[in-house]
């Protein structure tokens, strides 16, 4: 028997086919798994001692955006330490490549992503260099520097920028202005970008109170961008259709999508809640609609109920209010002046209770104020909104004004954490077993300060698994790694089989859970973010190389940049 280079043993092998566990070790050469079996009289360089635990493959986090956490962290924190081994970035349109050649288009790119993603515009500035111009040139600099494996799509937004430069943001395409954007993509996907993303999301508006560029498109430029993809098998797409309910015309288009460029398409996000399953399936629905048409189509879906804090300031997702966008559109200094001014808040306030899809982002009277500014709203933290106002003789809205103006609008607030329903668990559990859905939508590297994603998995096995038991723990894994893996085409990655790519988790079954929500101050230029570490992952693998112990990171780099062609089939 060879000598292996690691052996994980006394373990109970959970590979991700969903098949049944078993009691086997795993013996690792190079990259790859060697052997699985009865490895007791063989050596290794390195064992890894997994009694009492189970063994599975690294999970797969298929919609992040890293496109700039990878320069100031090389170890995309805190992801791996949930056995997070593989993430596809470039999600939404908003990829940070190509940049062209005027930096002016790089600038828009910078405060349009700090607008629409929640990205300190100050750590976007010291933390990046930006000093590439195609998707070649920035997938290059990203090989042999980060922890885990990341592919990366080209945005819309990116490539209409670069082609239209200002009027990507007033007016439609030109034919000539569309084939230049389709060569953009064409380049990009034959340097090994993983595929190609757009968006057409309400809450998607730039720092100039305009539509990001990629929701100025037709059509027709759509479809154009969409069949550059036909050209290069293993390339997937990411869409945004809309917020809101779906009509069939967001059926057709997203299977219109999925069937010209010949590949996989998954929307962004199904929230999935009892008493709005009737809405859920009509949105799953798209997925037949496709397949109809020879194409497929995949929700995406967030595994639990994302805690999401929110402000008058960066007006994200509030912009999505019917009637609120030109508002939080405007300059903070004209926002303010509004806001003060009662008649204009008495429309506002109005328009936030009518019935809407956004109602459950404009129930202040239910919400907790998570951070204040002014020394005088240090009285208000934790407090719940609803309580504040009728201790102050205010709606809960205009309750809100208050301690938002004197904060400049960077009041934080929110929904507070509940523990949730057996029937919540349940009926996501049934739309994650659903063929039309995959598990993901973690946003790890987006809003930083407003919500956090990147424990997705791991409270997936602390909640459906370990506290609830609401599914066994081959089921769960097999959806947090093969069928990730299968949607993006990875090859040989996403289960443990000989000759697969040997990223893997060792995780005790009894612990396994996320750690407590805390603000944590690492970005550059001292910006916080929220973050959680992990329990119960005691190592994690990529490429045979360990890169977690115990919840603390080696000082391995061994991920690959997965590329089109080569790492995916």
């Amino acid at each position: 028997m060879n000598e292996f280079d690691i052996i994980i043993s006394g373990g109970d092998l959970v590979d991700g086919t969903g098949a049944a566990r078993r009691r086997a070790d795993l013996g690792i050469i190079g990259q790859r798994i060697a052997a699985i079996g009865d490895l007791s009289g063989a050596t290794a360089q390195k064992q890894i001692d997994a009694a009492g635990c189970v063994v599975t493959p690294g999970f797969v986090d298929v919609h992040t955006h890293i496109d700039a956490q990878v320069f100031w962290d090389s170890t995309l924190s805190p992801s791996p330490l949930h056995g997070v081994t593989s993430v596809i970035a470039g999600n939404c349109g908003f990829s940070v490549q190509p940049l062209g050649d005027d930096p002016a288009d790089g600038d828009y790119l910078v405060r349009m992503l700090s607008r629409v993603e929640g990205m300190p515009l100050h750590s976007l500035r010291a933390g990046v260099p930006w000093d590439w111009s195609t998707t070649a040139e920035y997938l290059d600099r990203m090989e042999h520097r980060l922890s885990i494996n990341a592919g990366f799509k080209v945005g819309h937004s990116a490539v209409r920028r670069v082609v239209m430069g200002t009027d990507a943001t007033v007016r439609s395409a030109t034919e000539a202005e569309i084939s230049a954007m389709c060569d953009l993509v064409r380049a990009g996907l034959q340097a090994g970008a993983i595929g190609f993303s757009s968006s057409w999301s309400t809450t998607h508006n730039d720092t100039e109170g305009r539509m990001v560029p990629s929701r100025y498109a037709t059509r027709d430029e759509l479809m154009a961008l969409c069949a550059v993809l036909a050209d290069f098998p293993g390339t997937s797409l990411e869409f945004i259709p809309k917020v809101g309910a779906f009509d069939d015309d967001v059926h057709e288009l997203m299977a219109e999508m999925s069937v010209t460029a010949n590949a996989p398409l998954n929307w962004n996000v199904l929230a999935v809640h009892p008493k709005t399953l009737d809405d859920t399936y009509e949105k799953l629905r798209a997925g037949d609609v496709a397949a109809a048409r020879g194409g497929r189509v995949l929700a995406l879906t967030a595994p639990m109920t994302l805690d999401f804090r929110m402000s008058l300031a960066n007006g994200f997702l509030l912009d999505a209010v019917p009637g609120w966008e030109a508002t939080m559109l405007l300059p903070t200094d004209e926002k303010i002046a509004l806001i003060a001014d009662p008649a204009a808040r008495a429309r506002l306030g109005e328009l936030a209770a009518a019935q809407h899809p956004m109602r459950h982002f404009t129930n202040w009277a239910r919400m907790t104020i998570f951070h204040t500014v002014a020394p005088e709203n240090a009285v208000w933290l934790g407090r719940n909104i609803g309580e504040i106002a009728d201790e102050l003789g205010l709606s809960p809205w205009d309750a809100l004004c208050e301690i938002s103006l004197a904060d400049g609008l960077e009041t934080s607030f929110g929904h507070p954490s509940v523990e949730e329903p057996n029937e919540m668990w349940t009926t996501r559990v049934a739309i994650w077993r659903d063929r039309r859905a995959v598990i993901g939508a973690s946003d790890v590297g987006a809003h930083v300060d407003m919500f956090f994603g990147g424990n997705y998995a791991t409270i997936v096995l602390q909640e459906a698994v370990r506290r609830r038991g609401l599914m066994p723990i081959e089921e769960a894994v097999h959806l947090l790694t093969a069928v990730p893996a299968d949607l993006y085409m990875l090859r040989d990655r996403g289960r443990l089989v000989e000759g697969a790519y040997a990223d893997v988790v060792v995780l005790d079954e009894t612990r396994v859970g996320t750690g407590p929500l805390h603000m944590r101050s690492d970005l550059p230029a001292g910006a916080a973010r929220l973050y959680a570490t992990a329990t119960g992952i005691e190592h994690v693998l990529c490429n045979g190389v360990e890169i977690v112990t115990a919840g603390t990171f080696t000082e391995a780099r061994p991920g690959a940049v997965l590329r089109s062609g080569v790492h995916t089939g």
